[in-house]
């Protein structure tokens, strides 16, 4: 059988993640959603997105296909119904559709289509705060389905454990002088990771793979780093996608880092209002502050953004794609893609500087910056440009 993710409606919800990225790239947990997929369907997967991300992320159809919202979770219980799935049957959640088959070139009309309730309550992602929100509940996911039927590598004695059997090294793994507490959820250290002398985590916590903690670090759970990615100071609840750095002091908590983002040494983000008052967060959907219900937000920062040594984020901020933020008082707290400047105002960032900047990046981490990525971040530019002001 053939899957295909596509993104549902949850897509212009989960921006600016979804600038750069299907829903189903978006990393919850240990896995972005696809690997969860790919984990547990043992095939690999393609995708429906938008026009401009198609080229990167392109569709195989074949003659008989199942359609997937990439905003859901794999589990037993879902796997299961996907695989009884027939014609003309659609398996939904509320009012979202979540599952069903079709075959190549296929007119779909799903309001015709006999509906099926999911039998068990999933776990998806719905907007930008998910991500953190959720992340507890997708790494005890992940550790089951990483870790089953498996045994960990050998943690050094050096290294001061609490239940240590919901700790799971993997091999190429090094850890030195650290504390691992996994009482409130597992600890996952990925391949060829390291957790440097001194460091202190509480789970649940992901180490994913070539990523470093850097001495003394603290980081309370859930909390996600992902692949090639180093991170230093305090870390709280927060989830980082990948080939990203906060290497340095200062807080970060309940945020989310895309990729290729970096935070200067004592950057810091408020999680929570003077007032203990509901956080509110930039909607790029309804083009205007969102209530999230939640009391504790921090920072929602996308791809290839980075901003100078002791940066201040308010509360509830969120950060555009490729934008520079640097300067001393607190940035608006919402800055749009192609942003350069801070809280005294902002320019233009424009795409040859930015484009510069992250071929040097991609460099180092032997990453070529393609034809694609190129073409995409100017869709983005152009996508973005009625929110600068300069």
């Amino acid at each position: 059988m053939n899957y295909i993710l596509f993104d549902g409606d949850a897509r212009n919800k989960l921006l600016p993640f979804t600038f750069t990225r299907p829903v189903a790239d978006i990393r919850v947990g240990i896995l972005t959603i696809r690997e969860k997929w790919e984990l547990l369907l043992e095939s690999t997967t393609t995708t429906v997105t938008e026009a401009y991300l198609s080229e990167k992320w392109p569709m195989v159809e074949l003659e008989q296909n199942v359609m997937i919202n990439g905003a859901y979770f794999p589990s037993e219980s879902l796997l299961q119904q996907i695989e009884n799935l027939k014609a003309n049957q659609v398996i939904v959640h509320q009012d979202t559709y979540v599952a069903f088959l079709t075959a190549e070139d296929e007119e779909i009309d799903l309001e015709s289509f006999d509906t099926i309730e999911v039998e068990e309550e999933p776990l998806f992602i719905e907007n930008t705060w998910d991500i953190f929100s959720k992340n507890g509940d997708a790494i005890e996911r992940d550790f089951y389905w990483l870790t089953k039927d498996r045994e960990s590598a050998e943690i050094p004695e050096s290294v001061f454990c609490i239940n240590k059997e919901r700790i799971f090294v993997e091999e190429g793994a090094k850890l030195t002088i650290a504390s691992l507490n996994a009482s409130n959820g597992p600890i996952y250290i990925g391949k060829d990771a390291e957790v440097m002398e001194a460091c202190s985590v509480r789970g649940p916590f992901a180490l994913c793979e070539h990523s470093t903690l850097k001495m003394g670090a603290k980081i309370y759970g859930p909390t996600t780093v992902g692949p090639h990615s180093k991170v230093g100071g305090e870390v709280n609840n927060s989830v980082i996608f990948g080939y990203s750095n906060k290497g340095h002091d200062g807080f970060l908590g309940n945020a989310v880092l895309g990729e290729w983002c970096n935070l200067g040494a004592d950057t810091n983000n408020s999680n929570l209002k003077n007032n203990y008052a509901e956080v509110r967060l930039w909607s790029y959907e309804t083009e205007g502050f969102a209530k999230t219900g939640l009391q504790f937000c921090g920072l929602m920062m996308g791809d290839h953004s980075k901003c100078g040594i002791n940066t201040m984020f308010n509360t509830g901020t969120v950060v555009g794609v490729s934008s520079n933020i640097f300067g001393a008082g607190f940035p608006r707290n919402f800055v749009p893609s192609f942003s350069w400047g801070g809280s005294s105002g902002t320019t233009t960032y424009k795409t040859n500087k930015a484009f510069e900047v992250a071929e040097k990046v991609m460099e180092r981490r032997s990453i070529s910056f393609s034809d694609q990525d190129k073409a995409i971040l100017e869709h983005v530019f152009e996508e973005t440009s009625k929110f600068r002001r300069g």
